[in-house]
């Protein structure tokens, strides 16, 4: 039977599955989820596991906060901003984001209906010199673009990722995929 880790958008989950294949016979199966589909893939048992970008509906479910991510500002390579080393809020203040920002913060410049678009596609939108995106710097280096530069924001709280599993799932493996993650050696006694 194939234990199901799922993994959110910019999660680095292979130092993890590469531990668990030296211990376990079992197969690991590392699933990409979005970050809109993570939390009800798990409800619906269709992942026992899942590293979750924060917040989640914590009814039913437990999770333990792993790291923290840095906000970034990602924009065309020629923007302005680009000479930043560092953008603040107040840098940002005219700007239009072609992605809401995760936690509502909105400049102060009248925004664009944007129409819905994934994080990849945002920063295609910026690398083609329209807008801004402020998105985890995970996200900004899984799509990095050789036309696009990101450069961190002060001002933001960071993101969480978490790794998270339904409150009801009392299957050993998951004691032994916590234990990997949290650095456990092979002889600990908590698996």
């Amino acid at each position: 039977m194939t234990f199901t880790v799922g993994f959110v958008t910019g999660a680095t989950p292979d130092k993890w599955a590469r531990i668990w294949r030296d211990r376990s016979r079992e197969r690991l199966e590392l699933v990409p989820v979005t970050e809109e589909d993570q939390e009800r893939l798990l409800r619906e048992g269709e992942l026992d596991m899942c590293l979750v970008r924060l917040p989640v509906d914590r009814d039913g479910l437990h999770c333990i906060p792993l790291y923290e991510e840095q906000p970034v500002a990602v924009m065309g390579h020629e923007h302005l901003l680009s000479l930043l080393e560092e953008v603040t809020l107040d840098d940002l203040a005219e700007e239009q984001l072609v992605l809401p920002e995760r936690g509502g913060w909105t400049p102060t410049a009248e925004q664009l209906d944007w129409p819905p678009m994934s994080e990849k596609d945002a920063v295609e939108t910026v690398a083609a010199g329209t807008g801004v995106a402020i998105v985890p710097m995970s996200i900004a280096r899984l799509y990095h673009r050789k036309d696009a530069v990101f450069r961190p924001v002060a001002g933001l709280e960071p993101t969480t990722v978490g790794l998270a599993w339904l409150i009801d799932n009392d299957d050993e493996r998951v004691q032994t995929f916590i234990g990997i993650v949290r650095g456990r050696s092979r002889n600990s006694s908590r698996s």
